[in-house]
């Protein structure tokens, strides 16, 4: 049974619905978390509506934050009951997806996924496998999951943005490069930033280059 995602959303500063953009926050945390995001986008991005809705389920080891799923080493969870959770949650977003379309009157060429972490594995694994692709993906700090089905699995190619910071010890900046030589060998268009001097976090520059990819996906530019 699919679970309905609580959600919170920015409308777009213009007042007219052009595109979206959809944060995926990570393990802890909730869609407040990274709607503040939408401060300093907004104004390059006036037509857009910024959404960010609560993963579903209760975080372990923070019961005031949300996960997409438990984390084995983290909270001693077992590898099947990650999956396991891990999959629901796919179908949850998916779910949701398909709702922001109909309620945001934009197509999937309207759509950018944006997530952070355990948000960023969720929106590489759902983005490819849809049956339509968004505009882009933007994955700050995160990993590819499963990079060994991609190829087969992949029903769609979206381009695909990867972010990490060079001092990151939650997800070691290896994930980066490791995400985009499997996502890259599967036929994806991938780019990629690190940040130099930056943990598990958003810098500034960051954030810098996510915008530009963001406009030049949603055709702004040029």
């Amino acid at each position: 049974m699919t679970r309905i995602l609580e959600s919170a959303r920015r409308a777009a500063a213009s007042g007219t619905t052009k595109s979206v953009v959809v944060f995926l926050h990570g393990y802890g945390a909730d869609g407040a978390d990274l709607l503040g995001l939408a401060d300093p986008l907004a104004e390059h991005l006036p037509d857009t509506v910024f959404l960010a809705p609560n993963a579903p389920e209760r975080c372990v080891n923070n019961p005031m934050g949300y996960q997409w799923f438990p984390v084995p080493w983290l909270d001693g969870s077992s590898e099947e009951s990650a999956d396991a959770s891990m999959m629901q949650s796919v179908e949850d977003l998916n779910a949701y997806l398909d709702n922001v379309l109909t309620d945001e009157a934009v197509t999937h060429g309207q759509l950018i996924l944006f997530g952070f972490s355990q948000g960023t594995m969720m929106s590489l694994h759902v983005a490819p496998r849809r049956a339509e692709a968004v505009a882009g993906v933007v994955g700050f700090s995160g990993r590819l999951l499963q990079p060994e089905s991609l190829a087969e699995e992949a029903r769609v190619k979206p381009p695909v943005l990867l972010v990490h910071g060079d001092q990151d010890d939650m997800v070691p900046i290896q994930s980066l490069p490791e995400a985009g030589n499997a996502l890259t060998e599967a036929g994806f268009e991938v780019f990629a930033h690190v940040m130099k001097g930056t943990g598990h976090g958003i810098a500034p520059d960051g954030l810098s280059v996510a915008l530009a990819f963001i406009r030049d996906r949603l055709g702004l530019d040029g």
